[in-house]
């Protein structure tokens, strides 16, 4: 009992870091990876096998019923993106029954865009019987966040996105025999989304009045950004998952992981805010059209599956490798429903893909106190170059990561790993023909994107 008092202390002191550090960044799509410092410097590889300390929950809970004694991690990893757009066009669509196409004024570059983050995590596991662990994981799985001026030409398609998610996990794993683990796990995630973009009165102005038989706004010029309006919606969701999970070692030192974590279904609750200039303040007061009201949009988190092994060539030497498959095909549309009945939807067309990441790597330990790591991956974009938008201008990317532990004392332990992240490239073709479009804009241009992440991971065995 006195070994579960001190996890709890530990644990509480830890709790609150998580509740407050949870500004994300984006990787893959908008799920994060880093959960794990240990994991990180193998660029992930074998993580579903690893079982080498509590961290390795996230990846399969299974993990836990190797484990001898209890113990608790906490991690927190800085992210710095750098997504930079160029060589941008924007201009408006084509209206009948004679308006052509407009430039859309505005600065045809954007410096940066992703913003650098601190994404936290802490885990507990309590030794329950020989055959029995508990464990407890809070982590951010998933998140983003971009920002771009009010002045760029993409504006109407994308100002501010944020997403950022809590997460929650206990679960239960259990020694079926010194050769076959299982595990399980409830999920309770918590959600909040900001989004937010102009919106061009010049055109909405110009083209709505005369497809209801009247003559458009006076002074109403398309795509002119002193005639922008602007649109903000927030809303947060509870969701719930499960995860599960399933370890095998056949021989000392040879493991094999197989882990699956379920979608989690999420309905963002909110309130939309339409700012609207004048004079279409005025005239559109009679519609009905851009009033303030609440709304709702769902989002589901794709479920996925993974697999891992293990393999210590020597007492030195350690090599592992994963691969793991991520349903982003769930993520089709991006629906925002209003309240007021004369508001139309709100639709951006996604059509995201699945994707696979795939890892090897190798860990040296030149001395008992000291292990080094070394990991390469490819992970898949989901974002099909037809529909990829400024909020997430995600592409294909490799890992590269080095990682290092140091065993400070027989129940401590330090962990610290660094990772560049190579992204392609990504184009931007976007039409003002497609879903939700019409009053976006045509706009072009290219994103030169990287990443580096460096986390630190402390664990205490009680």
């Amino acid at each position: 009992m006195k070994s579960f008092g001190w996890f709890c202390l530990l644990f509480s002191a830890i709790f609150p870091l998580s509740m407050v550090l949870t500004d994300p960044a984006h990787a893959s799509g908008y799920a994060l990876r880093e959960q794990s410092a240990a994991a990180q410097g193998n660029a992930f590889a074998g993580a579903t096998a690893g079982a080498e300390d509590v961290t390795y929950l996230f990846f399969n809970p299974a993990v836990l019923a190797r484990l001898e004694k209890t113990q608790a991690a906490g991690v927190l990893s800085f992210i710095a993106p750098r997504s930079e757009f160029r060589g941008g066009s924007a201009s408006t669509g084509a209206f009948p029954p004679a308006l052509p196409p407009f430039p859309i004024q505005g600065s045809q570059d954007r410096d940066d865009i992703a913003e650098d983050a601190f994404v936290p995590a802490v885990y507990g596991m309590l030794v329950a019987t020989d055959n029995l662990r508990l464990g407890l994981g809070i982590n951010v799985p998933f998140g983003l966040e971009t920002t771009n001026d009010r002045d760029w030409i993409g504006r109407y398609h994308a100002v501010d996105s944020k997403l950022t998610t809590i997460n929650i996990n206990p679960v239960l794993a259990v020694r079926i025999t010194d050769r076959l683990f299982l595990g399980f796990g409830f999920q309770a995630q918590y959600a909040d989304a900001e989004l937010s973009n102009a919106l061009d009165f010049g055109t909405i102005g110009t083209v709505l009045p005369v497809a209801s038989g009247g003559s458009p706004v006076p002074g109403a010029v398309p795509g002119n950004p002193n005639q922008d309006g602007f649109f903000e919606l927030e809303g947060d969701d509870w969701g719930y998952g499960w995860n599960a999970g399933l370890l095998i070692e056949p021989v000392p030192g040879t493991r094999f992981g197989l882990a699956f974590r379920s979608k989690i279904e999420h309905t963002f609750d909110g309130d939309a805010e339409f700012t609207v200039p004048p004079p279409f303040d005025s005239a559109f007061a009679p519609t009905g059209l851009f009033r303030n009201t609440g709304a709702e949009a769902d989002l589901t988190t794709p479920e996925s599956w993974s697999v891992g092994a293990f393999h210590e060539i020597t007492p030195r030497w350690a090599i592992m490798a994963e691969i793991s498959r991520t349903r982003w095909s769930r993520f089709d549309d991006l629906v925002i429903e209003f309240d007021n009945p004369a508001q139309p939807d709100n639709i951006t067309e996604e059509d995201w893909d699945d994707t696979w990441f795939y890892a090897l790597g190798l860990t040296f330990s030149p001395a008992a106190a000291w292990d080094l790591r070394a990991g390469i991956a490819h992970d898949e974009s989901p974002v099909p170059d037809a529909t990829r938008t400024p909020r997430i201008p995600d592409e294909d990317r490799t890992w590269l990561s080095v990682g290092l532990q140091w065993q400070a004392k027989t129940n401590l332990a330090l962990n610290a790993s660094y990772t560049h992240i190579r992204v392609e490239d990504s184009d931007l073709d976007l039409k003002a023909s497609a879903p939700g479009n019409t009053f976006r804009g045509d706009l072009a241009g290219e994103y030169d994107n990287a990443i580096d992440i460096a986390t630190i991971q402390l664990n205490w065995i009680f």
